[in-house]
């Protein structure tokens, strides 16, 4: 047992108690040689021995430990291995459920388990005990972390998986004794979300109906009580025609010679409160309160029976589904109708809800998974092997779920696909190739694409539905013969997260949108670092930015230049761990921390040899534009543009100007100056412009975001170049760019980097 949560933490007894038996037996307590011979009814050739050991050894593991309702501890393992016996599980399974609990909650040790009992027990020990121990901060967190461990495990062996629903089901059926409502209330809330769901998945429908009543009951306890209140009365009240109607289908499928066994079907509370929640209806108007389950021999007999049924009572369309022509990915078949039946004693025709099935297949709802083993030699090894038929993969569910937690998602965030994963209703579409691929409900041709593989998701760019091409955001329907169209460079645009349905899908998008992300990033900062090396007569080398690591406290070289690219690591700190002790005016030139350091390598007529120049840092002047000098009050000179607003507000005295002009262009070094553009938030946009300001010869010397938002970005560029002239042509360029909305040249003053 994991967490303890139907008993209390488990409890040892004072050294007196453990020797005297108990007062009472438990409820549901069998014999050792009762849980033997349940074994043996299904396999005859069942290790007794094995199971007469793990009984015993379990029992005076636990010795005198208690649970909260005051059974002895042992009661709970003996609990699981009995639940597990009525889906027919294997020796194997049977006694990892004995000894379940024992390596955590007793001295035992693993290697003691496998010592006793051999590598393969030892295993599933393991595997089920490892989901137990978990220390994390935050229940959040330590649900998603056990959830993911589950996963795991149980895509490793499904048996773990069986032994951890069959722990939580007795857990459940004892929570009453939790004395702390907000726990049950969260450990109810956690089955309702990834036990039931999970219990469905791998087919056995009576572990998720029983969980899901049990948590209905304890959520939403007054709607529990309302609808298991109808349902007595409604089963008192029409126990007589129900029977009338059960004698009615026999005689007319008897009549068609069709050999049928004929039941009626128990309803449950929560599936009533879930259909009249998603159809809107009353307790009344529901279609399936008379429910009939009709067995046959073989698949033939059921489309047999649907016929004889059409053909005396009229169908209700939208509560037709054929599972046997398309079986749920758990192997689920088949056939669910709806009819409007004979009329009851006071003149109203009831509606009927059938479902038609061969005994096999009914074997494949009632135990799910555990219906496809097949008993081996026990001296081969394995005691037992999953044999698929057709196109059921038991593990399918476990592979994808796993998929999600080993590509390197949040815990939390894949906790949260994965609910919308196993929540959903399904319909089932088909490849060109014929190949079924089973979807959510609602789901689109882009789910399609990554239900058949992630690398197909990842290049899809379009999608034909029974041959027409169609929006990728088109809900899909049962039947669709879907086509992908795909290409090796395949964006991702920005509303695909919001048009998947299915968790894994949104899962994938993603991760390979951070993915291009961090790779546009990279690129920008190698393309920028390579400009300011390059600039400052130093050689760029991958090799050197490694030696540089641990000075700049990076792990990799992709993480040093991402950090350039997302503006976050200024260049010059990247120049000083691979060249210490760089020039004081090399490193100003690459800093761009300060547009006043950039000692601009310009040529100015009229200016007294030795005097101290700086550019005015709210225009940065650039050659070709009409230019005057300000004498400061130390002597130095600061250059602005004559177009300068910020000249024309401080508005100095005529003695203090200068007319300066630049020198013949051929003389002129580069020069630096500062804009501000808006863009697009999207995948390649930031390389996208960084590539049009390189094709006009320009520089970036530094860059950083200013302003980010899901639609927009700002971002601030120092770049050096040769002129005004340049700087007019790089600007028209961007300007000419469908994702730039504004760009300008702005002061260094107004936005420091």
């Amino acid at each position: 047992m994991t967490e303890k949560q139907a008993a209390g933490e488990a409890t040892a007894a004072p050294p007196e108690a453990a020797a005297r038996p108990p007062s009472r037996q438990p409820i549901g307590f069998i014999r050792q040689v009762e849980l033997v011979d349940r074994v043996k009814s299904y396999d005859p050739d069942a290790d007794e021995d094995l199971l007469n050991k793990a009984y015993v050894y379990a029992m005076k593991a636990h010795g005198g430990q208690t649970r909260a309702s005051g059974d002895p501890y042992f009661s709970h393992p003996l609990a699981v291995a009995a639940i597990l016996t009525s889906l027919r599980a294997d020796p194997a399974t049977v006694a990892t459920a004995l000894l379940h609990d024992v390596v955590e909650d007793t001295d035992a040790t693993i290697a003691d388990i496998e010592k006793l009992f051999g590598g393969e027990i030892a295993q599933l020990v393991d595997g089920v005990t490892k989901l137990s121990q978990i220390e994390l901060k935050s229940e959040a967190s330590k649900q998603a972390e056990n959830f993911r461990k589950l996963v795991l495990a149980m895509a490793d062996d499904v048996r773990v998986l069986l032994v951890k629903l069959a722990d939580r089901l007795h857990n459940m059926r004892t929570l009453h004794y939790i004395s702390k409502p907000e726990k049950r209330q969260r450990i109810a809330r956690e089955t309702m979300d990834i036990y039931a769901p999970l219990a469905g998945r791998i087919g056995v429908q009576r572990f998720r109906e029983e969980l899901e009543d049990i948590s209905f009951r304890e959520l939403s306890s007054d709607a529990y009580e309302t609808i298991a209140s109808r349902l007595d009365d409604l089963q008192k009240n029409s126990l007589s025609a129900v029977l009338e109607l059960a004698n009615v289908l026999r005689e007319r499928l008897y009549a068609a010679g069709i050999k049928a066994q004929v039941t009626s079907r128990e309803k449950r509370p929560y599936s009533i409160w879930r259909k009249m929640t998603q159809k809107n209806v009353s307790f009344d108007e529901l279609a399936d309160i008379y429910a009939f389950r009709v067995l046959v021999d073989k698949p033939a007999d059921c489309y047999a029976a649907l016929g004889v049924i059409h053909g005396n009572w009229r169908m209700i369309h939208e509560e037709f589904d054929d599972y046997i022509s398309a079986p749920k990915p758990n192997n689920y078949r088949s056939i669910h109708t709806a009819v409007i039946g004979p009329p009851s004693g006071d003149g109203r025709r009831q509606r009927i809800e059938i479902q038609i099935r061969t005994y096999e297949m009914h074997e494949t709802a009632e135990r799910g998974v555990a219906a496809h083993w097949q008993y081996k030699d026990r001296s081969a090894g394995s005691s037992v092997e999953i044999v698929t038929r057709g196109q059921y993969d038991p593990y399918e569910t476990p592979r994808r779920l796993v998929e999600m937690f080993q590509a390197g998602e949040d815990p939390d965030e894949a906790l949260k696909y994965a609910k919308l994963e196993l929540f959903q209703d399904q319909v089932f579409c088909f490849t060109p190739k014929g190949r079924v691929i089973a979807l959510p409900k609602g789901a689109t041709p882009l789910d399609f694409a990554y239900g058949v593989h992630t690398d197909v998701g990842d290049q899809c760019i379009g999608a034909k539905i029974n041959g027409v091409q169609r929006p990728l955001r088109t809900a899909l329907n049962n039947g669709d013969v879907v086509e992908i169209l795909r290409s090796d460079h395949a964006p991702v645009p920005a509303e695909w997260e919001s048009i998947a349905v299915m968790g894994r899908t949104r899962s994938a998008i993603r991760r390979r949108v951070k993915k291009m992300q961090h790779d546009e990033t990279v690129a920008l900062g190698r393309s920028i670092a390579e400009s300011v090396f390059t600039g400052a007569n130093l050689e760029f080398s991958l090799k050197g930015v490694r030696e540089g690591l641990k000075r700049l406290g990076k792990s990799s070289v992709d993480d040093v230049l991402s950090a350039i690219g997302r503006g976050e690591l200024p260049v010059g700190d990247l120049v000083e761990a691979v060249y210490p002790g760089a020039s004081i005016e090399s490193e100003s030139e690459i800093r761009g921390a300060s547009m006043s350091a950039f000692r601009p390598r310009l040529a100015i007529a009229g200016l007294t040899p030795g005097v101290k120049v700086e550019m005015a840092r709210c225009c940065t002047p650039l050659p070709g534009e009409r230019i005057v000098g300000i004498r400061q009050d130390d002597g130095a000179i600061r250059v602005h543009a004559i177009s300068c607003d910020t000249l024309e507000q401080e508005d100095p005295p005529q003695e203090r100007w200068l007319d300066l002009k630049w020198r013949d262009q051929e003389e002129t070094g580069g020069a630096s100056t500062r804009i501000r553009a808006t863009v697009r938030n999207g995948l390649g946009v930031l390389s996208e412009l960084a590539g049009i300001v390189a094709r006009y010869g320009v520089s970036i010397v530094n860059i950083r975001i200013h302003n980010r938002s899901r639609e927009f970005v700002d971002f601030i560029m120092d770049v050096e170049l040769k002129d005004a002239r340049q700087l007019a042509h790089m600007l028209a360029g961007l300007r000419a760019s469908p994702n730039l909305i504004d760009v300008e040249r702005t002061g260094a003053e107004d936005h420091e980097l």
